[in-house]
């Protein structure tokens, strides 16, 4: 939805970075040194990078961080916001990337969720176009000039609820609750959302992956779940404190639970934490409020697939299915 040339939220949100609402966040920062950083998402032991490179035919997930996962679907690789940045503002990456660049297979499509520069990060996108010259590049709508003007030739502007198709992969762009910016003068100049990939056939329904991308809670995961049978629920759980400055843009550990019962998805993978510090929420702490919300809903263990730096998920099918 576009109104005076500006993308907005399905439900009229606004978020508004009012200079006194960031200097009374600074103010509060002082908390953050306080807080125990010691806890860091562990890499994967046993990495499968060979196999990752060799494969064309099983479904697989593999989490590089933060928001970055390499999929393997349809015989399709496709990256989801990679960005394999040392930095991100004045902060350290809190761990090294699960993969890098030379880890990966031959890259077929990279999927964007929107601009912000943990999610779209222009030399990692150099990096993997690089590597990869056809590269197809499935972007909201409004970032198509920016990637062409950087070099980039296959690219596909999306807005919501757009399908797009990859032989036999569907790559549907949904909605979320969000905003865009990456100067001072291109506020919500490009859109936000989310992608819903599945099958052709939708003879494997159950193994539709939700990318979520950056999110509020929100009633449109009630109606992606409505549209699409969801496996696979990859759901942002970091950068929420303090919750009075941050509520309207990203989901909350407790909100996540409350999206992936929404969404009806059968596994959930949290990300969007443990990779780069956005806000003041530790890892610990977001996995912790995560679990007990899990509990309090009584939903079943194994319906929480909890990933380290590199793991992957072998094949998708054979956890989709369990409910409770």
């Amino acid at each position: 939805m576009k109104i005076n040339g500006r993308y907005e939220n399905m439900d009229g949100i606004r978020l508004r970075k009012k200079l006194p609402f960031i200097q009374k966040w600074r103010k509060e920062r002082k908390k953050i040194k306080l807080k125990d950083w010691s806890y860091t998402v562990p890499q994967c032991g046993e990495k499968q990078i060979e196999f990752l490179k060799s494969n064309h035919t099983e479904p697989t997930m593999t989490w590089i961080g933060h928001s970055s996962f390499l999929l393997q679907m349809e015989g399709k690789n496709l990256l989801t916001d990679p960005v394999w940045a040392q930095r991100m503002g004045l902060e350290k990456r809190l761990a090294p990337p699960g993969l890098m660049p030379s880890d990966l297979p031959r890259i077929d499509a990279v999927l964007l969720s929107h601009s912000h520069y943990d999610h779209m990060d222009m030399p990692s996108l150099r990096t993997v176009h690089q590597r990869n010259p056809g590269v197809q590049m499935l972007v909201p709508v409004g970032l198509g000039k920016k990637l062409k003007s950087s070099g980039f030739q296959k690219i596909t502007e999306v807005n919501w609820w757009d399908t797009v198709r990859l032989d036999g992969l569907e790559l549907h762009f949904v909605p979320a609750q969000h905003w865009t910016r990456r100067t001072l003068f291109d506020t919500n100049a490009s859109h936000w959302g989310g992608w819903v990939l599945r099958p052709v056939t939708h003879h494997g329904e159950r193994l539709a992956v939700y990318f979520v991308g950056d999110s509020a809670y929100f009633g449109g995961f009630k109606t992606i779940g409505e549209r699409f049978r969801i496996g696979w629920a990859l759901m942002p759980i970091g950068a929420y404190d303090p919750e009075w400055y941050t509520g309207k843009q990203h989901v909350n550990p407790e909100e996540a639970v409350q999206a992936f019962i929404d969404c009806g998805a059968d596994v959930c993978v949290p990300m969007h934490y443990g990779t780069f510090r956005l806000a003041d929420d530790t890892p610990r702490e977001a996995l912790d409020r995560l679990h007990a919300a899990w509990e309090r809903h009584g939903l079943a263990p194994e319906r929480l697939r909890i990933l380290t730096f590199g793991e992957t998920v072998r094949p998708l099918a054979e956890t989709v299915g369990a409910r409770g």
